[in-house]
């Protein structure tokens, strides 16, 4: 009689790794989220005009991008531990730099470090993740990550809610969380998957071409989550909202990604991650076109909720794609290509809702938005089309 495979003969499940990976990259987008509301305020303070906030908030994804096709060059040399370790630390002198110095000028070559030394932290989670989580339900897996990545994004601007914007608080709060991102990779540095030379033959370029429409999404969760981080307190400024009001409609709107991801994963599992991410593209437009209409308004926080839910949902089903079409080499490959393209829509987004801010009015930030949301739903359809055909 053949032996009947059950639950109970699956391999177990490395809880402790995936903790202290989860608790990594969670602590440290504490300190993404944290930082660009943050500048943007200070920048505001100063008079600076938005198109320069956008131009300033888009050196940390420019630095991103330079550094996505090093990461695993970099990791084959000094090993993915020693590298968040290494990078943690840089990560915080640049985060105090940019709090000694104030400087509009001075934070954007600042924040190109700084954008540069966060990116393996990305990628290697990432991969660590999707190594680590079992294949069976790695998409909840994955759900449950990325809810988690969005907690500590809505703690950043939350924790300006608290502390304020003035003085060194915010940073100090910055400062620590990227140092503790490097304590959780030491305290389970053993348990956490080998990256070997030949694990490293996949490279960025090779993935490229596989790909385009996930790497497309990317780009527009990128430059939705960048415009919306870098900006919103403009675009509240302009209709005479208080910055503690922004700021707090921006947790929620955070908050949303966390509360949701996992029904979003779920989703995914009975459907399929590709007709998700397109449900999350539609559903940004949506949010884009009820924004001016319910900004002030007790509306503005359940559509805040389920607009950042939708929003960050796209980069969410990009990832659980991902997970389930490759592994190894061009999982590694894929990661990095999907930082590179992160940049490039962090590059892209706050410039353009700046300019399209300065040229039509507070309400060229939406309309940015729904605009690249727009074109992922027309190049995933023709794409569909096209393999159909």
């Amino acid at each position: 009689m053949d032996r009947i495979e059950t639950p109970f003969a699956l391999p177990p499940v490395p809880w402790l790794a995936i903790g202290a990976v989860t608790a990594t990259v969670s602590v440290f987008a504490i300190a993404q989220g944290l930082s660009y509301p943050l500048l943007a305020f200070i920048l505001e303070r100063q008079g600076v005009s938005p198109t320069m906030i956008g131009l300033s908030a888009a050196m940390s994804p420019l630095g991103m991008m330079v550094a996505s096709s090093f990461v695993p060059r970099l990791v084959n040399w000094l090993g993915g531990v020693r590298t968040v370790l290494i990078c943690s630390i840089f990560c915080a002198a640049m985060f105090a730099l940019i709090g000694a110095t104030q400087n509009v000028w001075l934070w954007f070559p600042l924040r190109f470090l700084l954008g540069f030394s966060v990116i393996p932290l990305y990628v290697l989670s990432e991969v660590w993740m999707i190594a680590l989580a079992p294949a069976y339900a790695r998409g909840r897996f994955m759900g449950v990550y990325t809810s988690i990545i969005s907690l500590g994004f809505a703690l950043g601007p939350a924790t300006l809610a608290l502390v304020g914007t003035q003085g060194w608080a915010p940073f100090l709060v910055g400062i620590a969380a990227f140092l503790v991102c490097g304590l959780f990779v030491f305290a389970v540095a053993a348990r956490l998957p080998a990256f070997h030379e030949d694990e490293q033959q996949g490279t960025v370029r090779r993935f490229l071409p596989v790909a385009p429409t996930l790497l497309l999404a990317v780009v527009v969760a990128a430059g939705f989550e960048t415009a919306m981080m870098s900006l919103l307190p403009s675009y509240g400024r302009a209709f005479a909202i208080g910055e503690a009001q922004m700021a707090t409609l921006l947790t929620v709107f955070i908050v949303g990604n966390f509360a949701l991801q996992v029904p979003l994963g779920l989703l995914a599992d009975r459907w399929n991650a590709r007709g998700v991410m397109l449900l999350c593209a539609v559903m940004g437009i949506v949010g884009c076109v009820l924004l001016p209409i319910v900004l002030g308004t007790p509306a503005q926080w359940p559509v805040a909720f389920f607009w950042g839910a939708f929003a960050y949902g796209i980069y969410t089903m990009a990832i659980v794609e991902l997970g389930q079409r490759f592994t190894g080499s061009m999982l590694v490959a894929g990661n990095a290509a999907f930082a590179l393209m992160w940049g490039i829509g962090g590059i892209s987004g706050p410039p353009s809702a700046g300019v399209a801010m300065q040229a039509i009015g507070a309400n060229g930030l939406p309309l940015i938005l729904a605009s690249l949301c727009l074109v992922l739903v027309v190049v995933a359809l023709f794409r569909a089309r096209q393999r159909s055909a």
